[in-house]
């Protein structure tokens, strides 16, 4: 059995006692950043066997894995934070184990993109999570020109280095359109900043913002 274990996207006690109990049982964990997870096991006292699993490893570590499953061993895996395959090759994993004919079950727990959603105060009856920002600025243009003619909510993550460019990017698209960019959420210094792309812009531009981004542009 496979489980998909969601973790904290900050706060250490936002995770559920299923979770815990879960990563307790398991045989081994895997886990996209093993320093961070094992600060989690540390503070519930979960003492197991953990292997890396991430973007530039999976292909080699794919095969040893579905070969434990299939021997009978229960594996947990986890995300750096939230649930695990969401915008991480935690899928390629899924599909082969669906393959195999392996079972696998989530546990589900914290989510930053229904996190943010939520603080937003913008309607997202619809709304559409379409993962990081393109990194070159001509390929977040033409990906713009498409997410903007449909009317959602829309929902990315972004980094503290890059976020004044995407925001002006988006003003360049859609001056008028709202947005909140929510900022290291669940932890001591969550923020939650609203309004237009002009008022966000000159607040970031004279404090520059730290940590983890998602991004809630409106309709």
């Amino acid at each position: 059995m496979l489980y998909l274990v969601a973790t904290p996207i900050g706060n250490l006690e936002d995770i559920t006692y299923r979770a815990v109990k879960t990563l307790g049982e398991v045989d081994c964990i895997l886990a996209e950043d093993t320093r961070k997870t094992g600060q989690l096991l540390k503070h519930y006292d979960i003492q197991k066997k953990m292997f890396s699993f991430f973007e530039h490893n999976e292909k080699q570590k794919i095969p040893q894995i579905i070969d434990r499953l299939l021997k009978g061993e229960k594996i947990a895996l986890v995300s750096s934070a939230g649930m695990p395959t969401i915008s991480d090759p935690g899928y390629k994993l899924v599909r082969q184990c669906r393959e195999q004919n392996i079972s696998v079950t989530a546990v589900p727990g914290p989510s930053s993109v229904i996190n943010a959603v939520s603080l937003s105060g913008l309607p997202h009856e619809k709304f559409v999570f379409l993962g990081y920002v393109p990194r070159k600025s001509s390929e977040f243009k033409r990906f713009l020109e498409t997410a903007l003619t449909w009317d959602l909510t829309l929902v990315f993550f972004d980094s503290p280095h890059r976020i004044i460019k995407s925001l002006k990017l988006l003003r360049e698209s859609c001056p008028e359109r709202p947005i909140t960019v929510a900022r290291e959420m669940t932890k001591k210094f969550e923020e939650i900043v609203e309004g237009s792309l002009d008022q966000t812009i000159e607040r970031f531009s004279i404090k520059p913002p730290k940590g983890e981004i998602v991004l809630v542009v409106g309709k």
